[in-house]
């Protein structure tokens, strides 16, 4: 990451400064962690920067929070924050005005199962000593960039805000890491809370449900536990695969999924892949999530990554050039959260160097990322690993050749080439046998369209384009 120029304490604009290389390093943070551990203890952080930037004050909720942070992230915090400034910066982790009594201790341990001590952790907090929706108000479909990759699923989301407990029951929201299932769910608890201010809404990570048939189990108050979640009008459930080989919280989610089906409230989840393709969930669950509407998101295409860029930029009170966006969009192709990442990286290094936003600046703020990039996707690499998964040779990649289990490899492998580098099609059907660039562009457009509807091909996709990302 290269280190922006240090700003002047002097500059009437010190504390939008010092807000900028937080958000900074905030923003590296949420592409380094899981996004659960991301939301539990970074992104709640207050800070405010000493006016010669040799202090950072982070303020924690309460004590036992401010210890793990200290412990798990410190370091972390501290090396990422020199290397954003350029100079090291004392860190100061403070306990907020008002601290709020934690009612469960986090300590408590007792002989549970080998799935309740692997569940037992840091949080904190319990869903069942008080209501909370959990819901994230900013997060709503009025902000949703529409496109090509989230239409089908962002119009069953709307449905089912609008109009819960009918069709798409359960709705099944699958897609990798960053790329807005979670800003979804978000959206139709918000629209419905609209509709109908009295219904009960809760958004849960599938982590915390774990967590909560913990507790239950250790108190015996299963009995409440039932009454909570059996009793909800609406459930947002992220990130079922958690659920994987943990046999007693898949049981009681079975449980709550037949009991909330049975009076018509409605459920909607997410995974990182399609129902069948979850690993150690029972089958009869499997069947559950698949027994509604299934709908995948995938990654964003050219034209709507830079209106998330510019509608993004816009609301962090910048003005984003069209070919600023551009430029950026061509360059970050895997997913929403990288974009956003990266559009801070941009508008900091705008501030502290007192720039205006141009290319070549954006270029300056996204070398190393431009440069890892550069590194690691190459047409050679994408080849070799789409031959290795397809158990073909790479020599097949250049061939005449045209049997199935050979052609289907390279069009898939053309697709790839042309969504992760910057090859023109005359360039990748030239690294592909000499091949003509319509054919290329045939296979681009075959396996695009055939991604949206074959569950398969998608998830393939996705673990080789993971694979070629590292």
């Amino acid at each position: 990451m290269n280190a922006p120029t240090p700003p002047n304490p002097t500059q009437a604009a010190l504390p939008d400064a010092g807000q900028a290389l937080w958000q900074a390093c905030v923003d590296q943070l949420a592409q380094e962690l899981p996004e659960q551990q991301f939301n539990t203890w970074i992104r709640p952080l207050n800070a405010s920067l000493s006016e010669d930037f040799s202090r950072i004050h982070i303020e924690v909720a309460n004590r036992f929070k401010l210890d793990w942070i200290r412990a798990q992230y410190a370091g972390r915090l501290s090396a990422l924050l020199q290397q954003l400034y350029g100079q090291p910066i004392q860190i100061d982790f403070l306990l907020a005005a008002k601290e709020i009594p934690q009612r469960v201790s986090p300590a408590r341990t007792l002989a549970v199962p080998e799935e309740f001590a692997a569940a037992s952790g840091p949080s904190s907090e319990t869903g069942l000593n008080a209501f909370k929706n959990r819901i994230n108000t900013s997060l709503c479909f009025d902000n949703l960039v529409e496109g090509t990759a989230n239409r089908m699923a962002r119009a069953a989301a709307m449905h089912v805000a609008n109009v819960p407990g009918q069709l798409y029951n359960p709705l099944f929201i699958y897609g990798g890491v960053g790329l807005g299932k979670t800003h979804l769910m978000h959206a139709v608890g918000n629209q419905l809370l609209v509709n109908r201010p009295d219904a009960t809404v809760l958004y849960i990570h599938a982590e915390q449900f774990v967590s909560d048939v913990v507790k239950a189990y250790q108190r015996k108050t299963f009995d409440e536990f039932k009454q909570y979640y059996h009793s909800l009008d609406l459930l947002l459930i992220d990130d079922v695969q958690f659920f994987a080989n943990k046999d007693r919280t898949q049981e009681e989610f079975f449980n709550a999924f037949e009991a909330l089906l049975t009076k018509k409230s409605h459920i909607v989840m997410t995974s990182d892949t399609y129902p069948k393709g979850l690993t150690d969930i029972h089958e009869r669950l499997v069947s559950r999530f698949d027994s509604g509407l299934t709908v995948a998101i995938e990654p964003p295409e050219l034209e709507m990554r830079v209106a998330i860029l510019i509608a993004k930029a816009r609301s962090e009170g910048a003005d984003m050039p069209e070919e600023v966006a551009f430029f950026v969009a061509k360059n970050v192709r895997s997913n929403v959260r990288e974009l956003e990442g990266a559009l801070r990286k941009i508008l900091a290094y705008s501030r502290f160097n007192q720039k205006e936003v141009s290319i070549q600046l954006a270029r300056d703020a996204l070398r190393d990322l431009l440069s890892i990039q550069n590194r690691q996707i190459s047409v050679e690499n994408i080849q070799k690993t789409v031959a290795d998964y397809y158990k073909i040779k790479i020599a097949d990649m250049y061939s005449k050749k045209r049997p199935a289990s050979i052609a289907r490899p390279r069009q898939i492998a053309m697709y790839l080439a042309k969504e992760l580098t910057q090859k023109s099609l005359p360039e990748i059907g030239e690294l592909f046998g000499g091949r003509d660039h319509t054919t290329v562009l045939h296979a681009v457009r075959k396996i695009s369209a055939e991604r949206q509807t074959l569950n398969e091909l998608n998830q393939q996709l996705h673990v080789l384009e993971q694979t070629l990302k590292g």
